[in-house]
């Protein structure tokens, strides 16, 4: 640190932001944006990835304005690669890792954004916390209007098994890349269809230490638009299975295992598997009778209630499923 608090820049350890896109580009545009225009003083390189099957010269030709955008900005530069890993967020999350070269290594999807102030935030309170992962607050932005959302200052594995604490965004992580080659491990690409894979990565991220959060909303999070995810029921009850499967840690916690329990069976729900959906509800209820999504889980099955509508019900609410 400066004597005026600021961070020294040869002392600011090197940023390597992933930015993954599948044919998106002006929101990709815009998160790149977001991410060279940090008022953090050390180097910042975005690596731009594309999961969209196209070939490294077409991506590059494709993307050719971004890193020619920043070539006079001290300390920044942009990269667009392809996804050499299994096609999904998590392969292309692990390109970016793998061919970053920074200390810190974070996301930004490309629906989203960083405040400026983010990295500088997230950066002080890594070097003083013995943490494995930090996080910041998130701005919600829905059709309905706007909704901070603020994490705990710590999160533990016991936290996250309770609760997803969807505070904790992707969009908002902040890791050590030494972590992510090593003792962390990679985003998991087994995860099928790569949905919860920023859920497996934080429960593996708290068996080594807290998840810790700047008490800022310095992320904006776009939920104004569909999600990939929105009509991939499949994706997301074959996602969330795996990680009751992964983490024998949810066998000490009836009411996690519930809620988890309780995702999978909405899932299946909509997703038209009723015989599926009530097998999974009934392991939920005699976990917890209090878990609300097997009671819409077994209405959507029953054809008393339309999946959509209680999901956009709760989107509006800045909540997830």
């Amino acid at each position: 640190m400066s004597t005026d608090g600021s961070t020294d820049t040869a002392a600011a350890a090197s940023v390597t932001a992933v930015v993954c896109t599948r044919a998106r580009p002006i929101l990709v545009r815009r998160a790149v944006a977001s991410v060279v225009g940090q008022d953090y003083v050390g180097d910042v390189e975005v690596v731009v990835v594309l999961d969209d099957g196209s070939t490294a010269q077409a991506a590059r030709a494709a993307y050719a304005d971004l890193p020619e955008a920043v070539r006079d900005l001290p300390r920044r530069s942009v990269r667009i690669e392809v996804n050499d890993g299994r096609p999904g967020l998590a392969g292309a999350r692990n390109t970016g890792i793998r061919l970053g070269g920074g200390q810190y290594v974070a996301f930004c999807d490309d629906d989203d954004e960083w405040l400026p102030g983010k990295l500088t935030a997230q950066a002080e309170l890594l070097s003083r916390e013995p943490a494995v992962l930090v996080a910041t607050g998130i701005t919600i932005v829905t059709h309905e209007g706007e909704r901070t959302r603020i994490p705990p200052a710590r999160t533990t594995m016991a936290d996250l098994l309770r609760s997803r604490v969807a505070e904790l965004h992707p969009s908002s992580f902040l890791l050590r890349r030494a972590d992510l080659l090593g003792r962390i491990g990679l985003v998991d690409e087994r995860v099928p269809h790569s949905y919860g894979e920023d859920y497996e990565l934080l429960l593996r991220c708290a068996r080594f230490g807290p998840v810790v959060a700047v008490q800022r909303p310095l992320t904006i999070v776009h939920w104004d638009r569909l999600s990939y995810f929105n009509a991939q029921w499949e994706a997301v009850a074959g996602g969330l299975s795996y990680l009751l499967q992964r983490f024998p840690e949810f066998d000490d916690d009836r009411v996690g295992r519930a809620r988890v329990r309780g995702q999978v069976a909405f899932a299946h729900a909509a997703a038209g598997h009723r015989g599926e959906a009530l097998r999974w509800a009934r392991r939920a209820w005699r976990d917890d009778p209090r878990q609300l999504r097997s009671y819409g889980a077994a209405a959507v099955a029953a054809g008393l209630a339309a999946p959509d509508r209680l999901l956009s019900h709760v989107n509006a609410r800045g909540k997830g499923l």
